[in-house]
């Protein structure tokens, strides 16, 4: 049985909170709405992302703001009651830090956005917390920077776990790899006495012929002449080799000379693939993602179907706005289905 099949009607012994941190568009914080939390709160600095939540959920506490003051002040302020929080969620973003180097904890990465999440842990004191980011944390720094993490979510007082999860597993069709961060308060974890246990893949992978078909209309951007007299030469599925070598010179310039794949380079997308990552501009040179019959990139709302989202969340701000909101979010079942093992994980404490 797939666990598409699995996850269906799962009740839940209780309703779940959850605060959210770093919210953008609204990835993250829908997909654990579809799990079956119910959000206590919203921060995001950026006035289009917060407009995009409001738009969407009017009932929700969107908190627009700057999560460096609002970590020093405290964002207990900013909730209706002070009920505990199941959850704390957010993809804080990656910054380079020596590890515990005069083993300061907190005061080693002071001045970093890690930093005022940390804090916002420490103050709220959830019983679990869910943090994502790029894949390359793993390696960053030679794997120092996640080592500091954990030791700080561990000072804190959070059992954590971690694993490297592709959205292609998880009912997207998109082949996006991210670290997904638990934390189970140490209380916590000892009444349940066992291990978090992260989603089990589906047992079928989407294509982009699975989630494009019907999509509505809605804003594209476009390419110059120039990039599609390149891109013409391209068949689905392919990229920069497929061009003549006269125009793959010239349009590589000294790249053409490196070693190394590079084939996000002059790349169109087949039907019969899954989308690569979905990114905040869509006409970047190094990084095409072209339509698989059309000379233009994905449209808003094709690039919102890749990531997830139902056709019926609106993206606020400028098309280079929207772009980038839908570029920076999590995948929207990615989330539901790290939100539904968190429930699971959490059911347990009714049984004890």
């Amino acid at each position: 049985m797939s666990s598409t099949i699995k996850n269906l009607n799962i009740l839940s012994k209780k309703n779940y909170t959850v605060v959210e941190l770093f919210a953008g568009a609204g990835g993250l914080a829908l997909g654990l709405e579809k799990a079956g939390f119910k959000s206590r709160a919203v921060l995001e600095i950026d006035k289009w992302a917060s407009k995009t939540l409001r738009t969407n959920r009017p009932h929700w506490n969107v908190i627009e703001g700057d999560i460096t003051k609002i970590s020093q002040e405290g964002i207990k302020k900013y909730l209706q009651n002070d009920e505990e929080i199941d959850l704390l969620s957010g993809g804080y973003p990656c910054q380079s830090f020596s590890y515990a180097g005069n083993r300061q904890g907190m005061a080693d990465v002071r001045g970093t956005l890690f930093y005022d999440y940390a804090e916002i842990l420490k103050e709220l004191k959830p019983k679990m917390f869910f943090a994502e980011n790029v894949k390359g944390l793993v390696t960053h720094d030679s794997g120092k920077t996640l080592k500091t993490m954990i030791a700080i979510f561990e000072e804190v007082g959070y059992s954590v776990s971690y694993q490297v999860l592709n959205s292609l597993h998880y009912g997207v069709a998109q082949k996006r790899q991210r670290i997904i961060i638990i934390g189970v308060r140490k209380d916590i974890k000892a009444k349940i006495n066992e291990e978090f246990e992260f989603p089990t893949p589906y047992a079928k992978t989407l294509t982009l012929k699975d989630v494009l078909q019907d999509v509505p209309s809605s804003p594209c951007a476009t390419y110059n002449e120039k990039k599609k007299e390149v891109l013409k030469h391209v068949k689905p599925g392919g990229c920069w080799r497929d061009l003549p070598d006269d125009v793959a010179r010239e349009y590589m310039k000294t790249t053409y000379f490196m070693g190394g794949g590079r084939t996000g380079i002059a790349r169109r997308l087949s039907w019969e693939e899954a989308g690569l990552t979905v990114l905040c501009s869509p006409a970047q040179k190094q990084t095409e993602r072209c339509h698989p019959d059309e000379l233009r990139p994905f449209s808003v709302r094709e690039n919102a179907r890749i990531q997830s989202f139902p056709d019926d969340w609106v993206f606020e701000g400028s098309l280079s706005q929207q772009y980038k909101q839908i570029g920076n979010a999590v995948p929207v079942n990615l989330a539901k289905e790290v939100g539904l093992a968190i429930k699971r994980y959490l059911d347990k404490l009714e049984d004890k």
